[in-house]
């Protein structure tokens, strides 16, 4: 299949999962519809209708994939092995779950493929907006069709994200103490495809997150580094699908950027 012909195929697996799973039950959830999973994490009936219906039709477009689902993975940790398979499909049926539980953006469907452990096409999608944001390893990244370039914001201090979610008491002091006063902080939307997209449209310049799951990363870090920004490993090694579990992740509109917050992040320790 032609990276063209994928890139259709899945688009429109995307829009049409959006419209009949996400859109459908997007502000009408009832006290049933949503649990909890785990802390500060939610999963609604949207989360799992979409995630059946994505990994059926992925499935059509290249059987030979193995297949990665946010829930069904947590149901099944053995599942995770998979994401070192020749050819994985990972899914993040509804990302930016507890905003869409509460009805309100950003949320959006997140799609990768890896080989043998990396990322080598990505797809982001925002259901409300109709934004689909594209990208193949060494191909470039594409936002509605178009070649897409990073852009920093351009602004004195630069525009940071800081993700304190998942970081212990002793991490979060750290941060806010080293890292934040050189940076114009702005909150986080709890939401990978929204962010993601964010540091490439110069709404922000870096953001950083504690945990990385396949799921939530795999088709950002494709994206901003195809885009020309920067996505990796606080010490500048590439994101793998594989090592997931790893902590810590730095996303920067421009390579000068990462190696800035990176050095911050050496020095603190």
């Amino acid at each position: 299949m032609t990276e063209t012909a994928l890139d259709q195929a899945v688009a429109a697996l995307m829009r049409d999962t959006a419209q009949r799973t996400l859109l459908k039950h997007y502000q009408r959830l009832t006290t049933g519809d949503v649990v909890s999973k785990a802390a500060n994490d939610v999963v609604t009936i949207a989360d799992t209708e979409s995630e059946a219906m994505l990994a059926e039709g992925l499935a059509k477009i290249l059987p030979e994939a193995a297949i990665v689902g946010e829930e069904a993975a947590h149901a099944d940790p053995a599942i995770f092995e998979r994401l070192s398979d020749r050819l994985c499909w990972i899914i993040d049926p509804l990302d930016g779950t507890n905003n869409y539980a509460e009805g309100k953006p950003p949320f959006g469907i997140l799609l990768a493929l890896a080989e043998a452990g990396e990322t080598v096409a990505g797809w982001i999608y925002d259901p409300l907006s109709g934004r689909l944001c594209t990208a193949h390893r060494g191909k470039g990244a594409w936002l509605g069709g178009e070649r897409f370039t990073a852009r920093p914001s351009e602004k004195t201090p630069p525009i940071a994200a800081i993700s304190l979610v998942f970081a212990d008491e002793e991490r979060r002091a750290a941060l806010l103490e080293h890292i934040a006063p050189h940076y114009t902080l702005v909150d986080i939307p709890r939401c990978a495809a929204e962010q993601y997209p964010r540091i490439g449209l110069g709404t922000n310049d870096v953001s950083l997150f504690e945990r990385t799951l396949a799921w939530d990363h795999a088709a950002g870090v494709l994206f901003l580094n195809e885009s020309g920004g920067k996505a990796a490993r606080p010490d500048g090694s590439p994101y793998r699908v594989d090592r997931h579990l790893d902590p810590g992740l730095i996303g920067a509109a421009s390579p000068a950027l990462f190696d800035q917050i990176a050095e911050r992040l050496a020095r603190m320790g």
